[in-house]
């Protein structure tokens, strides 16, 4: 059932993998599985070593033994702080409520625009919109994910945080629509919807789920869903306009992680 269509970098699909299966397996994965488990969709070997080895030189894959000595890789602290922080964003059973926003003032230097540039890319990563020049916006239940990721960049001492509420002069949605590109964001979660809501339409016809399918078809979904949680901030549904695609592309990923991710799991711990 793989899309061909669709493109997925080794080195998201191996920070997918350890999201959604290597954090959960005892000591470190070894290489070899690595390689197993990213051949079956359809990535090869060197592709995997390469790939390990820039998110080595990241800082987010700590080289490791296994308890049977095989060479093997475990997340870093930083690693598991992103998947966690990220967790709350790709596994969202509900609707985000209205709750205010959290606002990012930031003033950089001349001498420093390098970090200017990397706190603009980190807040666009993070699901801000730009309000004005300096002035970020985001929801406010983004401000704990926000304040980790500052400080972790040390970039925090160019930032200020507010939490606050939208009062005038412009209607509420309407400024959404200055503060983000709704339309561009819109064209993703129809991209997911193109991509996966046919695979999820195969299983509910099917009554089997062999594992090897169920986790390829999941990790392909995961891989292409988790960066929408971030592209789309979540905002309240009452902001946004008419049809709005992104409840069903979430209704999709859900359905497909409720079918497929525990069958995953038996074709990743299946070499154990």
């Amino acid at each position: 059932m793989i899309n061909v269509s669709e493109q997925h970098a080794p080195r998201s699909l191996i920070v997918t993998l350890y999201g959604a299966y290597g954090r959960f397996v005892p000591g470190p994965v070894p290489v070899a599985e690595l390689i197993r488990l990213l051949a079956a969709v359809g990535v090869d070997a060197p592709s995997v070593r390469s790939s390990v080895s820039r998110l080595k030189r990241r800082g987010l894959l700590l080289p490791a033994r296994t308890g049977s000595g095989a060479a093997g890789y475990a997340l870093s602290p930083e690693a598991v702080q992103l998947l966690d922080d990220g967790d709350r964003r790709v596994y969202a059973t509900t609707p985000p409520e209205d709750e205010g926003w959290v606002l990012a003032v930031f003033s950089v230097p001349e001498s420093e625009r390098q970090k200017r540039h990397l706190l603009r890319s980190r807040l666009a990563g993070l699901g801000f919109g730009t309000a004005a020049p300096g002035v970020w916006i985001a929801p406010a239940r983004l401000y704990e994910e926000t304040r980790h990721t500052l400080r972790r960049l040390a970039l925090d001492p160019y930032v200020d945080l507010f939490r606050g509420e939208h009062l005038g002069f412009a209607p509420t949605a309407e400024a959404v629509s200055r503060w983000w590109d709704l339309a561009a964001i819109a064209k993703e979660h129809e991209r997911f919807l193109d991509a996966h809501a046919p695979v999820l339409g195969a299983w509910e016809h099917r009554a089997d789920t062999p594992p090897e399918e169920a986790y390829r078809d999941y990790l392909l979904a995961l891989d292409s869903w988790r960066h929408l949680p971030y592209t789309d901030p979540g905002l309240p549904a009452r902001l946004l306009p008419a049809g709005w695609p992104g409840a069903r592309s979430a209704e999709v990923f859900r359905g497909l992680h409720e079918r497929l991710r525990d069958a995953g799991a038996e074709f990743v711990g299946a070499a154990a």
